[in-house]
């Protein structure tokens, strides 16, 4: 599989991830592996946001 490239503009990644959990994993590590995406990486960048990660409802907020 090619690997993807994650949104640069935070933004647009918050809502790429976001949908992406929604609509196609049940968590971010699935996510996270199934695209080859480091984990860290998404939840630094979101987290400079004010986003982090809630494992319950399986988004940033």
């Amino acid at each position: 599989m090619e690997q993807k490239q994650l949104p640069k503009d935070p933004m647009i990644l918050l809502s790429y991830i976001n949908t992406m959990l929604r609509d196609n994993y049940s968590n971010l590590t699935a996510l996270c592996d199934d695209l080859q995406f480091s984990r860290d990486d998404i939840c630094t960048k979101l987290y400079a946001l004010g986003y982090a990660y809630d494992k319950a409802l399986n988004k940033f907020i």
